[in-house]
């Protein structure tokens, strides 16, 4: 009993402590800003127009006069997007981890290595929720098609990147930019900037909580804008959107940015503004704070202060909305420390740290899916193969020094070095197993020149490495296309290492889904690596010959045709199972699903539970699954946790992502995951917008993938 008691005793003191050392940190985060305040109040007094209007453009010179420093910055989608960086996985392949402690690791490592470049601004992460078109180029740069699943990868980038707490825009860590803000994949055709015109119930849905978790979970302190016109007012002059959502209701107390030339945009590309004169005043009077002009013309920021600085003299009542963005913009370079610095202005080379290497390779690993294992052809057993083909455009690839890689995504810096699919493949089997190369195709040629030495590099192997898919060259920003064929003649290249006969091995390097019919018909083994980074052949290297169990999962639909799209798992009910809500002559299934990933071993789940099988609508309670390994390998699984709301006052998506863990098992063992169900994941938008938790019933699915056969289900009610 005594000990009992002591263990109490213990428990409530250190209960009391963590309380008080939470009321310190508030206490001193609260006057900590309050000096702020105090402090960019006195230098505002001090400002003359035209240093003030020097603040609203990144691009402006440094005040030597008052000794404001600049923000240098710099994009970090997966990591710094400069020479000399170290280069994680593509965003995609970051959301194929299901691992949002692996996507803190890595943002609190580039916070690091742009702290000692001596920048201290970021323009990510991108939050977009990807809705199910693969055309649009920029796929690769989203998490993925789920909400729930992009609001946990976002929180966990920022709050790696700014750090939590008192570490908050220390030293170490630097200041993100949630982007772009909001539906900008929405549109119509796949176009990169096409508008989007949807429903409210769909932007509260579908769009807006990742930005929503960014600003109250992680308080993110920079928001970009969609380029796009958003229900027929352009982002960045939409006052609803920036002012009394973003500021207003989620109490937002960061600087608004302007994503690239877009308050000019106003004018010369929505044709709302008659002129840039009046687009930089719409621009200012909505909120955006700083207006980023880069890339276009040197002159463009210069022309742009200048504009403003004409504007003001002859408005002075316009002056106000430049106090309360400088204000804004002043106090951010305050909680930076900037001003404590010396030589604020110093951009210094990046270093990638071998730390951040093994990083990038064990984050690498994480994302790889494999889609297709027939008859365990994976993991190649080097024991038993004394030679190997490796084939294909994307197995390998030379660039000159300084110059940039095309197998690593878009917004990817230059690093010190990149493994190719050979190279990685080569250092693993060392003189042990004979490596055929043979590159067969270019990505971007019709030729089919090099086919005979690829089918005769296969023909003397006992197994063939394809690498295939895409690169910069033909996907990325601004890079949308009218279907998702191979490109080139790769589907041709394909065919022609089939017919050989001989045991082939398919890896995917792209940036979006891709329509891989073929592949999927008559390849025994297919892995979806997306862009895995500067250890890519490392990565893919250890998976092949197992030294590593594949766990990663989709979190992008596959398409069957590009007649499918949008495809995703995101569905309402149709009249599917009636003889209507199908394609007449196709399957209207994706050919692989949200959350659809194979491992080397097998897991069984069972004893699906409820903690308690009813609950009062403003209470919680947990669903546990017991998921064992019962292969012969240690493996990763993604356990997946879906709700519906069975009856309700509105329409509801089939199912929704409300939980997720990626667990880690030995043969042989048992882990129990817990999900909790609580008001937020249980509630839906009724017909007045409001969200709520309706009493009912509620299916709650647990499983290894979006897939109905994939998942358990138990009802919990809610009364």
């Amino acid at each position: 009993m005594q000990v009992r008691r002591n263990i109490r005793l213990l428990l409530s003191t250190l209960m009391m402590a963590a309380v008080f050392t939470a009321c310190q940190t508030n206490a001193m985060v609260e006057q900590h800003d309050s000096d702020i305040d105090k402090k960019v109040s006195e230098l505002l007094d001090q400002m003359t127009l035209e240093e003030k209007v020097a603040e609203l453009t990144q691009d402006a010179p440094p005040n030597e006069r008052l000794g404001i420093p600049m923000m240098r910055y710099s994009e970090c989608l997966h990591g710094l997007w400069l020479p000399g960086a170290t280069v994680y996985p593509q965003a995609i392949a970051l959301g194929s981890t299901w691992d949002p402690e692996s996507i803190r690791a890595m943002t609190t490592a580039i916070a690091k290595e742009a702290r000692a470049a001596n920048l201290t601004h970021c323009y990510s992460p991108n939050l977009d929720v990807i809705t199910g078109d693969g055309r649009y180029g920029r796929v690769e740069e989203s998490y993925g098609e789920d909400p729930y699943l992009v609001s946990r990868m976002g929180v966990a980038f920022i709050e790696g990147l700014q750090g939590t707490g008192k570490e908050k825009f220390d030293e170490n860590h630097i200041l993100a930019t949630a982007k772009h803000f909001v539906a900008y994949p929405e549109n119509r055709r796949g176009i990169n900037g096409g508008f989007s015109d949807i429903s409210e119930r769909r932007l509260y849905e579908i769009h807006l909580p990742p930005f929503e978790a960014a600003v109250k979970e992680a308080g993110v302190g920079a928001i970009m804008p969609g380029h796009q016109d958003l229900n027929g007012v352009p982002c960045h002059m939409n006052t609803w959107l920036i002012q009394d959502l973003l500021r207003d209701e989620w109490g937002f107390d960061g600087f608004v940015v302007s994503d690239n030339n877009d308050v000019s945009r106003l004018h010369h590309m929505h044709y709302i503004a008659k002129s840039r004169k009046e687009a930089a005043v719409l621009g200012l009077q909505t909120g955006v704070d700083m207006d980023l002009v880069i890339g276009k013309n040197p002159a463009d920021a210069a022309y742009i202060m200048n504009v403003l600085q004409d504007t003001l003299k002859s408005n002075p009542s316009l002056v106000k909305y430049v106090d309360e963005s400088v204000t804004r913009i002043l106090k951010m370079k305050y909680r930076l420390g900037l001003f404590d610095q010396e030589n604020s202005d110093e951009v210094r080379p990046v270093v990638s740290t071998p730390e951040s290497q093994e990083l990038a390779l064990d984050i690498a690993k994480k994302a790889v899916v494999l889609l297709k294992n027939e008859n365990n052809l994976l993991p190649l057993n080097k024991d038993k193969i004394k030679s190997i083909a490796v084939i294909g455009p994307n197995a390998h690839e030379e660039v000159a020094e300084g110059k940039k890689y095309t197998l690593m995504g878009g917004y990817s810096g230059i690093p010190p070095y990149y493994t190719s699919v050979l190279e990685g493949i080569k250092q693993k089997v060392g003189d042990k197993i004979q490596v055929n190369y043979a590159q067969g195709a270019s990505l971007n040629s019709d030729s089919k020149a090099g086919f005979q030495e690829a089918i005769a590099a296969a023909q003397k192997s006992d197994v063939v490495v394809l690498a295939v898919g895409g690169s910069t060259l033909t996907c990325g920003e601004g890079i949308d296309r009218d279907d998702l064929e191979l490109f080139g003649v790769q589907n041709e290249l394909v065919e022609a290492i089939v017919k050989t006969g001989k045991p082939v091995v398919v890896i995917l390097i792209n940036g979006r889904p891709l329509t891989i019919n073929y592949i999927a018909e008559n390849v025994p083994s297919i892995i979806e690596s997306w862009y895995l980074g500067m250890r890519s052949g490392d990565a893919l290297a250890e998976v092949l010959f197992g030294d590593y169990n594949p766990g990663g999962k989709l979190t992008v639909s596959f398409p069957r045709s590009v007649g499918q799209l949008p495809v995703t798992y995101l569905e309402r009910p149709d009249f599917v199972g009636s003889g209507k809500g199908e394609y007449k002559f196709a399957d209207k299934t994706p050919l692989y699903p949200f959350g659809f990933g194979l491992s080397y071993t097998q897991f069984e789940y069972s004893n699906l539970r409820l903690a308690k099988s009813q609950i009062l609508p403003n209470e919680k309670t947990t669903v546990s699954v017991d998921v064992t390994n019962s292969g012969k390998l240690q493996g990763d699984e993604v356990v997946q946790m879906y709700i519906r709301d069975d009856f309700a006052s509105v329409g509801r998506y089939d199912k929704l992502l409300k939980g997720f863990e990626r667990i880690s098992l030995a043969p042989g063992e048992t882990k129990t995951v817990e999900f909790e169900l609580n008001p937020d994941n249980l509630s839906l938008y009724n017909q007045k917008m409001e969200k709520v938790v309706e009493p009912g019933d509620f299916t709650i699915s647990v499983g290894t993938s979006s897939m109905e056969k994939d998942l358990n289900t138990i009802k919990l009610s809610v009364r």
